[in-house]
């Protein structure tokens, strides 16, 4: 007998719970919540392990490599994604709700919908750099903050979101 998946939690309280964190994050931290910071540890840790002489002559990674006692990887991001990850895996496991699943429209080839995923994935994890921030980081605590800057990041966050599903709606519904 398969046990049923519990409901999602009230999306409402979610959105309270979530701006508690960020004004406690940044009451604490003195900054807010984001993940690009914990991917950008990773490949400077990479970097300086593969090829320390390109990672010592470069201004970019040195700044990184020079904080946090010579080890990016001590970021406190790098244990705030660590802790999301566990965190979302915890939470499944509780709900009934882990497993691999290909969410996919019906017009949509498991090709597609990877190769779709995979080059979304790398073109916000670009974004993300040219941005200096993610999401999380950019819009959800510049917004906590009232930075006009977080601000204008979400309304253009949304704004193309709805601009873009309109086009690819279609690939989505069932007709």
């Amino acid at each position: 007998m398969e046990e049923k998946a519990k409901p999602y939690m009230n999306p409402y309280l979610a959105g309270i719970l979530m701006g508690l964190l960020l004004l406690l994050t940044v009451f604490i931290t003195g900054r807010g919540l984001g993940a690009s910071g914990a991917i950008k540890g990773v490949v400077v840790k990479t970097v300086n392990t593969i090829a320390p002489t390109h990672a010592e002559n470069s201004v970019f990674y040195k700044n990184y490599t020079q904080s946090n006692n010579g080890n990016p990887l001590r970021n406190w991001l790098v244990f705030e994604v660590i802790g999301v990850i566990i965190g979302a895996f915890v939470s499944g496991l509780i709900s009934n709700r882990n497993g691999f699943k290909l969410e996919k429209g019906p017009k949509v080839t498991n090709r597609t919908r990877i190769a779709g995923a995979i080059l979304g994935g790398l073109l916000f994890g670009l974004g993300s750099q040219f941005g200096r921030g993610c999401t999380s980081g950019a819009a959800l605590s510049g917004m906590a903050v009232m930075s006009l800057g977080g601000i204008i990041t979400m309304f253009s966050i949304f704004g193309s979101a709805y601009a873009f599903a309109f086009f690819f709606r279609k690939l989505w519904i069932k007709k």
